[in-house]
Parts: structure tokens; sequence; C-alpha cells
């Protein structure tokens, strides 16, 4: 279970940040608690060891760097998320080592990828799963145990750890319920997990079960960039 918090001094878009929130990680397939503060101090006062938390900076009395720092000294593992509408904040949350500065309003495409991050920065990915219909019965899916997704035509077929199987769904739809998740779509038939990439050209991917898949020429520099983001989010790069 993922514990996230939301503080901002405005009620109405605390409580608009943290319900979509909840709405992405529960597409998302993560458990999770979502508690919303609206001041700093109500925040400190809580004592509690959340995951992730979304802060706001613009806030009155105790502001969200001030808060940040008095909450660093005692959760120093927690993701740190700002969540302003001024830009001139960006080079102090690094002071905090905050793991992303999101821009108000809020981009729906952009808060569900720096979710997926967060989720993997917890260290809790094995927890992600999705829910998918197959047969006319509730399927749970956990993504550590998914190499790629292969589409022929409406069908999308699971290649993994366990026996292959197909489910319908549209692939529009697949791929955004896995931004910021770890996959990546490298052609227009597959979407890969960056976690088995083993080794790749310009031509095709080869994973660590040995198995190939294409790369499409014009994916390529865009999949070079979301694998190096990859690894240095996962310690794979130092």
């Amino acid at each position: 279970m993922i514990s996230v918090a939301v503080c901002d001094d405005s009620v109405i878009e605390c409580c608009r940040i943290a319900g979509r929130i909840k709405e992405l990680l529960d597409e998302m397939g993560v458990p999770c608690l979502v508690r919303q503060f609206n001041s700093g101090k109500e925040l400190l006062q809580a004592q509690e060891n959340f995951d992730i938390i979304f802060l706001d900076i613009i806030m009155d009395e105790l502001d969200g760097m001030k808060t940040a720092v008095s909450f660093r000294r005692e959760n120093p593992d927690t993701v740190l998320v700002f969540v302003t509408s001024s830009r001139k904040y960006v080079f102090d949350a690094y002071e905090v080592e905050a793991f992303w500065y999101l821009l108000k309003p809020l981009e729906d495409k952009k808060l569900r990828k720096v979710l997926g991050r967060a989720v993997q920065k917890t260290g809790r990915e094995e927890q992600d799963f999705l829910i998918i219909n197959k047969e006319r019965q509730k399927k749970k899916l956990f993504l550590k145990d998914i190499y790629y997704f292969e589409i022929k035509g409406r069908l999308i077929y699971v290649h993994g750890k366990g026996e292959a199987f197909a489910f319908y769904e549209q692939i529009g739809t697949l791929e955004n319920s896995l931004l910021g998740r770890g996959f990546f779509r490298c052609h227009k038939s597959y979407l890969v997990n960056l976690k088995y990439v083993n080794v790749y050209n310009r031509q095709e991917i080869t994973l660590d079960n040995g198995e190939r898949i294409i790369l499409a020429k014009r994916r390529y520099e865009e999949f070079c960039q979301e694998f190096l983001k990859y690894m240095r989010t996962n310690g794979g790069i130092v």
C-alpha cells in the first residue's frame, strides 16, 4: 500500500489534486491511501511516514519549502514532489532533494508519468499491476512479470514469465495506462518493459530472456532517452 500526502492551503485545489491522484493510482493498479492537508503545520503534526508527498510551495504561514526542510530531517527517504504556480523556486527544490517540480495547472499526462516514476522510486513497484478483462473475468496482471505486450489486431498478447495469453483492449488505452511505469512503445506492435532490456541497436531490442523485438527507426532516439531515464531512476547509472 502506497501512502500519499497532498498539502495545499487551497481546500478546493487540495481536494482536486488528491482526488485525481487517487483515480490515477487506481487506474494503474497501485493500492494507495491518499491524505489531504491544508497547511505545512498540519502535515508536520501528522508525524506520519508518507511514501510520496505532493507539496504546494506558496502557502500562508509555513510555506512549502520550509515545510519540506522540516519534514526532510525525519523522513529522508520520502519522495517529494513540489506543486506550484511559480517557476522561481525550482533551484531551491534541489536543496531538499525534491524528486519533481510540477507547475499548476497540472497536466494529466504529466501527473500520471510522475506518479509512475514516484512509485518506482519508493521501491514498491513490485506491487504494481493492471486489472484486465480476460474470458469475462477480472485478472490481476503484475507488471514486474511482463517482458512485453504484442498487439495483433484487437488482441493484446502478454509475454512474460508465465504462459503467454491474450486479452481485448485498445492499444491507446493500454499505452496510456503504462505511462511512467517502465514501458515504452518501441514499435506499433510492441510495448516493451524497459526492466528486461539487455541490448539494443537501431533495428531491434534483445531482452534478458533472449527474445528479440522490433525497434522502429523513428522511435529509436526517443527509446534511447527513455531507457536512459529509466536506468538513472532505477540505479542502473551512477
